[in-house]
């Protein structure tokens, strides 16, 4: 239970931020495109008690902007509902959680989330933030939304957003232009065909990676997306590509069970997720 404080004084308890899984419009989104992302109940935790500054498990730089002008508190960040077992950041926009747990615990708003994680990454379209700000599943325009069974699977190794976006921002105007118009036709297609749309969506970006000459698709990728659709499912990266997570969507929730049961069969790394509330003081 947290505690209620005065205008200006710090509040004592505990904020939970979620993390994200982005379903679609990676690339696209940062030109404007739409997309959609779903905050899971894999974030961050952050603890205020009496005292002064701030400890994490790790890089500290995003909670340290975001907790410019917070009152004076002891701040202390941590996992929540960590991943165990595997080696390396698993991908689910863990500094986007921790810049907003921050923000929520300092009395920030959204717009201040936003711009300290802009100022510590550099770029980015901000929806990791969003997502982590607002729970459930959301376009980039705000809109709420909705996404079948699902499940996250661990690439194997873990991946840097920030190079393979600037090199997507490096390639031909006119065709980021039409790889955005395909991106926005598979968002539009996922209310009513939300695997087709993610099958879609994979095949979109494969293209423009292979015309950019990114390091996006894997073998363990395509691994993932054959074993997804043969329980009538389709998987893909969720996020820049290159590493990190794929996510697989499901018709139903019996073909999400089949899907994780075989997965762990493979080798694969399955990875159990839940739509999650938005950040806030638990």
């Amino acid at each position: 239970m947290s505690c209620p404080a005065e205008p200006g004084a710090p509040r004592y308890g505990t904020v939970l931020s979620p993390g994200k899984l982005l379903l679609l419009g990676e690339y696209a989104v940062i030109d404007g495109g739409e997309a959609i992302v779903a905050a899971v109940d894999r974030g961050v935790r952050c603890d205020v008690t009496p005292g002064s500054g701030h400890t994490t498990p790790g890089d500290d730089r995003f909670v340290r902007a975001a907790l410019v002008g917070a009152p004076t508190a002891h701040y202390a960040f941590s996992d929540a509902n960590p991943v165990v077992g595997i080696d390396g950041k698993p991908g689910f926009g863990g500094s986007a959680a921790a810049t907003v747990a921050a923000c929520v615990a300092a009395g920030h708003t959204l717009d201040d989330a936003l711009a300290a994680h802009h100022a510590v990454q550099g770029g980015g379209s901000g929806l990791d933030v969003k997502a982590s700000w607002w729970g459930g599943v959301h376009h980039a325009s705000g809109a709420p939304g909705a996404a079948p069974p699902l499940v996250a699977v661990w690439s194997g190794r873990s991946a840097q957003t920030g190079p393979r976006v600037r090199q997507f921002l490096g390639w031909d105007a006119a065709a980021r232009a039409e790889f955005r118009a395909r991106s926005d036709a598979a968002v539009v297609r996922f209310a009513a065909e939300p695997v087709a749309a993610l099958r879609d969506a994979y095949a979109n970006l494969r293209n423009m990676a292979a015309a950019v000459g990114l390091d996006y698709d894997l073998p363990v990728f395509a691994a993932i997306d054959a074993l997804a659709r043969a329980h009538g499912g389709a998987a893909k990266p969720s996020g820049a590509g290159g590493g990190d997570i794929a996510v697989a969507l499901f018709p139903d929730e019996g073909a999400r069970t089949a899907f994780v049961g075989a997965a762990h069969a493979a080798g694969l790394f399955p990875i159990e997720v839940t739509i999650a509330p938005p950040a806030g003081w638990v």
